[in-house]
């Protein structure tokens, strides 16, 4: 299966600079595995969307993928409280 690349929306940067470092390394590394598979085990397609969510303890990964150009891109990533708003 072919390697997907990540591309981050701008909004991402400042989503980040709010979660704990201990939390930050976990959502990086789920984020990453994204690359071999964009729709793992425990991912969900949002409704009236073409976005897709995974969990990571409290917090929430927001992303859309692009299967014709092989992109996976993040739209947001934030605790479960705020992520959807």
């Amino acid at each position: 299966m072919a390697r997907y690349s990540l591309e981050f929306k701008r909004s991402v940067q400042k989503d980040v600079r709010a979660i704990p470092k201990r939390d930050l390394q976990r959502i990086l590394g789920r984020i990453e595995a994204l690359r071999d598979d964009p729709r793992p085990p425990g991912s969900v397609k949002l409704s009236g969307e073409e976005y897709y969510r995974i969990r990571q303890g409290d917090y929430r990964i927001v992303y859309e993928i692009i299967d014709d150009r092989l992109v996976v891109v993040i739209i947001a990533v934030g605790h479960r409280r705020d992520v959807y708003r």
